[in-house]
């Protein structure tokens, strides 16, 4: 699917390694993403997650004063796909971005195969073996999708890109805003993150941003991390040039919590709103030719179609 080669033309996958842990955590981790986002039972979470991002996007960028099919919207980290999902679905174009192959290959097979609701059973609980009151816990089953991923209108504009977000965004003035949701810590460096919203971002764009900081590197051997805490974060963002327009400290969610279980774990995490002045641009440029440089399309050669 990512690298246009055919079935046949290179050796059977499973002989080139055997399964590893690492693989089958990412896999377990994956299953349960259908359920947060692909299944009534994880409306509550997105509920928490999701909806005071797209909120802050009606907010900022109304239909009253907008034409919405205009205002670009990435989601990197876009999981599964269903916020970036309920953002074209209002009109917005929409692109997520996602470098995990797990979830590039599970969100391929919601948006582009599913076309009945609740038609597909999961038993996302069926690895968890400790902290189960009731033996049927473990094994109780789980129906998506919740909704048919095909009913976007006609006219929507939403794309999927697979590659590391670093990588693949590196034309300037680009994007309207950039929506992060349980994003921002799976970063080597941060500050990384930060540089590049900065620099895809149009003049007045906004970066919107809701999650905690649980490193995804940290005591990982052999993989560089850089673990700041959130008030660096945020000093680093002020010197980049973003105004904190919103700003929440403390937002409680969960991340694909099983609601029966003995051991739950609650996220306190951080909303704000970001915005690069919009009178920021190259002076330089605007000394040579008199204007600010114009807006540069995004690359969209690693992006997998939505039919």
């Amino acid at each position: 699917m990512f690298e246009n080669i055919e079935y046949g033309e290179r050796e059977d996958p499973r002989k080139v390694r055997p399964t590893s842990t690492f693989d089958m955590d990412k896999l377990k981790s994956t299953i349960k993403q259908f359920v947060r986002d692909w299944s009534e039972v994880g409306q509550g979470e997105r509920d928490t997650s999701y909806k005071p991002i797209i909120q802050e996007i009606q907010r900022l960028f109304p239909d009253e004063q907008y034409d919405v099919s205009k205002v670009s919207v990435l989601v990197p980290g876009a999981g599964l796909g269903r916020l970036a999902w309920e953002i074209a679905r209002l009109g917005y174009t929409c692109q997520g971005n996602e470098w995990s192959l797990f979830m590039l290959f599970s969100s391929n097979f919601v948006l582009n195969r599913c076309e009945k609701v609740n038609a597909l059973t999961l038993y996302p609980w069926i690895h968890q073996f400790s902290n189960n009151k009731k033996s049927s816990d473990q094994t109780r089953p789980i129906r998506f999708p919740d909704v048919n991923p095909q009913s976007l209108p006609i006219n929507s504009d939403f794309s999927m890109v697979a590659g590391d977000f670093v990588e693949v965004y590196v034309d300037s003035d680009s994007w309207d805003c950039v929506a992060t949701c349980f994003f921002i810590d799976t970063a080597h460096n941060v500050i990384e993150y930060v540089e590049t919203i900065w620099k895809i971002l149009k003049p007045g764009g906004v970066w919107i941003n809701l999650g905690p900081l649980l490193y995804h590197f940290e005591n990982m051997a052999n993989e560089l991390s850089v673990e700041l805490s959130y008030e660096d974060i945020k000093s680093a963002m002020v010197k980049f040039g973003f105004h904190i327009e919103v700003e929440k400290e403390s937002m409680q969610t969960t991340y694909t919590e099983n609601d029966r279980s003995m051991l739950r774990y609650v996220y306190d995490c951080v909303f704000f709103v970001a915005r690069k002045p919009a009178d920021l641009y190259n002076v330089e440029d605007e000394q040579q030719s008199g204007s600010p440089p114009a807006a540069k399309s995004p690359r969209r050669e690693s992006t997998y179609s939505l039919t």
